[in-house]
């Protein structure tokens, strides 16, 4: 069987064990779930710039607006520093997070992360 999306959660399924394609589906499906499927703690969200940060591992943020640099186009998004690069994920309409530096609940919503509820 061929691969295929889940569109809600964006993992992949459908192969075969064995099946060419295999291990690096299931290897992208254990990344995502580790990075995005937990409970988000966002340090902040009004970094546009990723060059201005000097991140470690597991560092997360929201993007802030007009992202520069290596953010080009990721405006809104969450990202990771993974220990060598950022990567990025869309985030879906419902997702929470905690946002460290204005010690705020944010949710995702059609226009965007809300201004979110003190703590």
């Amino acid at each position: 069987m061929a691969a295929q999306t889940e569109p809600r959660s964006g993992l992949f399924w459908g192969w075969e064990y064995g099946e060419n394609g295999w291990k690096a589906g299931m290897d992208s499906n254990l990344l995502k779930l580790g990075r995005f499927g937990m409970h988000l703690s966002i340090l902040d969200r009004g970094v546009s710039d990723p060059d201005t940060l000097t991140p470690s591992g597991g560092d997360t943020y929201i993007v802030g607006p007009t992202a520069v640099n290596g953010w080009v186009g990721w405006e809104d998004r969450v990202v990771i520093w993974d220990g060598t690069q950022w990567v990025n994920i869309t985030p879906r309409i419902g997702w929470v997070a905690y946002i460290e530096d204005e010690e705020v609940l944010s949710a995702y919503k059609a226009a965007g992360w809300s201004t979110g509820v003190a703590l």
